[in-house]
Formats: structure tokens, C-alpha cells, sequence
């Protein structure tokens, strides 16, 4: 596959490193990642970002930060009068 459909193929790897993208799209970029060892870099290395990111521990947050949040998002009250 010439360089220049690379850029389109990866256009929808997002959705295909989720699982989400159509069948055939995964099967186009299997297909493409047989004959493209650049994009197999690019598909292996984003695939192992989001593997470590998800390992990572949510951020700490204080109580005062924790209660500012609850406040601005409480919607309870909103419209009445």
C-alpha cells in the first residue's frame, strides 16, 4: 500500500485499537500493518501508551478540591426560582 493511503488508514485507528471500528476496517488495517512495518510501530506503541496510561493510578484530589467539584456539577437547584 503506497505511503501516502497510510495516513488514511490511520485515520480510524483510534477507533480500532478501542474495538470499535467496522469489521472491515480492521481487516483493511491487519491487511495494511502485514506489508507496512511503520504502521505496525505506530499501531504497537499507541497500543501500549494507552495499556500503561490505564495501569497509571487516578489522581488524588483534596477535600477542598472534592467539594468545589460536587458544587459546580450539583444541578439539583438549577432553573428553579
Amino acid at each position: 500500500m503506497p505511503q501516502e493511503n497510510c495516513h488514511d488508514l490511520l485515520d480510524g485507528l483510534s477507533d480500532f485499537i478501542d474495538g470499535d471500528a467496522s469489521a472491515a476496517i480492521c481487516a483493511e488495517i491487519q491487511r495494511h500493518m502485514t506489508g507496512c512495518e511503520k504502521c505496525r510501530v505506530v499501531v504497537n506503541t499507541l497500543r501500549k501508551t494507552i495499556e500503561l496510561y490505564r495501569l497509571l493510578p487516578g489522581p488524588e484530589m483534596s477535600d477542598n478540591i472534592r467539594e468545589k467539584l460536587h458544587k459546580t456539577i450539583d444541578f439539583s437547584g438549577f432553573g428553579r426560582k
